[in-house]
């Protein structure tokens, strides 16, 4: 393509002027690639070229990249760094049938349903599952339990995500064959976040959405007949939301040796723990998002602190309360995944202004009920 011509569909380079001196433009699988030099800061670029690209369905970004260049004189290889802004096409849509999130989705089913079994006592082990498949079936009201609160906390981020035209997936399920049945679920976010006020509105939306359905699923298990204790050497421990809403119903969480709560009730629990652990505020957890959106570019002192809190925390466990080993690895295990979180840093708005004052509200109070799901050691080994 000739080095002025604009591709197809784009913003002519003269639009630019005063911003971005095109040298060269290319279309590559889509996506349109102006080749030059910034005539402003890179984050001014963006903030001003963004609606001039969305008008025309695109997302834009300011890089750079590498390029290899002969020297004519003495042959030698020479590599430049040249900056290209790269309009990619904008879509909230869904194209065609997600067999990926399908197929995920019906694995976590089954994976959800061995887990409920177990709990119920009509299997002891995923092998059993193989041998007895109809007894697996036992397990549904806690696969339903826990897919439920799952799939609403996702779904929550993709409503928002579509409100504000921001391009995501929708959820994939992670199956696993644990205690749980599940290593959760996540979707991906493939656009930009054009404001704060959208990155706190797709944060925050997740955990409170899963959070009441955490809360009514614990008042519905709390409502259940008790069940046999199963064969699985775990035991766990309950946050204050969980001990709150068994006060409010009147009805026990601890029963006499060889009964357990309703397995629902568990269910409950998974969602409230992985609530907590999606609010931890670094990086590209919903916390992470909150945080971002709330205090700006000061998120990244809080995300320092985090892995050393919970370094801390795992210490204190081990050196003062002397707690088992589960406990103290799990939130070393945090500690370090935290730091891979922080390091990436959260998403990075195109226009950074401050939030207001509800929704900062907000997300003091979304912390805060996050912190009543949490339980400095989760679960015990029962060995």
């Amino acid at each position: 393509m000739a080095d002025s011509d604009p591709p197809a569909n784009g913003p002519p380079a003269e639009a630019f002027a005063g911003l971005f001196r095109v040298t060269e433009t290319d279309v590559d699988g889509g996506q349109l690639r102006y080749y030059g030099e910034p005539l402003v800061d890179g984050r001014r670029l963006e903030r001003r070229l963004w609606p001039l690209f969305r008008d025309q369905g695109y997302e834009v970004r300011l890089t750079s990249e590498s390029n290899s260049e002969k020297d004519p004189f003495t042959g030698i290889e020479i590599d430049r760094t040249r900056h290209v802004l790269v309009a990619t096409p904008h879509s909230t849509g869904i194209d065609g049938i997600p067999w990926t999130n399908v197929a995920f989705a019906l694995l976590t089913v089954l994976s959800t349903l061995v887990a409920g079994a177990r709990w119920y006592g009509t299997i002891d082990t995923v092998g059993d599952a193989f041998l007895d498949p109809m007894a697996v079936l036992a397990g549904w009201p806690f696969a339903l339990a826990v897919l439920s609160i799952l799939g609403v906390h996702e779904l929550g981020h993709y409503a928002l995500s579509r409100y504000h035209g921001v391009d995501a997936s929708l959820p994939y399920f992670i199956p696993l064959p644990n205690v749980i049945g599940t290593m959760g679920a996540v979707i991906s976010m493939r656009g930009r976040m054009p404001s704060r006020k959208t990155l706190f509105d797709i944060g925050v939306a997740g955990p409170l959405a899963g959070l009441v359905v955490a809360c009514i699923v614990t008042l519905v298990g709390l409502g259940l007949p008790p069940v046999p204790t199963p064969a699985i050497p775990i035991e766990f421990n309950y946050p204050l939301l969980v001990q709150w809403l068994a006060d409010l119903t009147g009805q026990p969480i601890d029963y006499p040796a060889g009964m357990s709560v309703n397995p629902v009730v568990f269910a409950g629990w998974v969602g409230m723990f992985v609530t907590f652990l999606n609010l931890i505020p670094v990086g590209q957890l919903d916390g992470g998002h909150l945080v971002r959106a709330m205090v700006g570019e000061r998120q990244a002192t809080v995300g320092a602190l985090v892995p050393a809190a919970l370094f801390g925390l795992a210490a204190y466990l081990y050196y003062v309360q002397q707690a088992a080993f589960n406990a103290v690895f799990l939130w070393v295990f945090w500690g370090v995944f935290t730091m891979a979180f922080a390091y990436a840093g959260p998403a990075t708005p195109i226009y950074d202004d401050a939030l207001d004052t509800k929704r900062v509200l907000l997300g003091f109070v979304t912390f805060g009920l996050g912190i009543l799901c949490f339980t400095p050691v989760p679960f015990e080994l029962a060995l």
